[in-house]
């Protein structure tokens, strides 16, 4: 039987957390794994509309990630969430709560995530004109000991999805395979 875990993907908005969820998905899936993805703007929509930004909001927002990937990974599937969740002690209750926990800090610059933000959010943000934005005019408190640490600015897709599969196989989490032709852009 598959053993269970949470891949808990942090960082900010635009680090590249969604993506990577993706790529992991896809290589977790083709080696015969159940997994499934609990991207944060999908559960906002779905199990967290009404809820604002107020940190009181975010948190209730990320606690529900946490319970529903608890809920996955106690029956076996691998749950993937790729949420910014910016505050720390948030993270560490949904790691107490869930238990099989991986933390992965997606890192990222401001300059360069403001470099690649085709809607313009970091400019907007840093001109004082979006309030309440992570990083920016809204703290984000980044992970002090991560499991997996990757950096989108410096490391390519393939080498980040490498870097984390390459943890989960050593940590023993999954087994060691092969890893699929083309998974990656870059």
């Amino acid at each position: 039987m598959q053993k269970g875990f949470t891949l808990w993907f942090t960082g900010l908005s635009g680090a590249g957390k969604s993506t990577l969820a993706q790529h992991v998905a896809r290589e977790l899936r083709h080696r015969g794994l159940k997994v499934e993805i609990l991207d944060g703007d999908e559960v906002r929509t779905n199990l967290s509309k009404g809820l604002g930004f107020s940190k009181e909001d975010r948190d209730t927002n990320i606690k529900r990630i946490g319970y529903v990937a608890k809920l996955l990974s106690r029956n076996g599937v691998v749950a993937i969430t790729a949420a910014i969740s910016p505050y720390k002690a948030i993270r560490d209750y949904n790691r107490e709560q869930i238990g099989n926990f991986i933390e992965v800090y997606v890192q990222c610059s401001i300059e360069e995530l403001t470099r690649r933000d085709v809607k313009g959010l970091y400019k907007k943000a840093v001109a004082g004109e979006i309030k309440n934005f992570t990083g920016v005019s809204d703290p984000y408190e980044p992970p002090e000991r991560p499991e997996i640490l990757v950096d989108s600015g410096a490391q390519t897709e393939a080498d980040s999805l490498k870097a984390i599969l390459d943890y989960l196989e050593q940590a023993g989490w999954i087994a060691p395979g092969q890893a699929a032709a083309g998974c990656c852009h870059g």
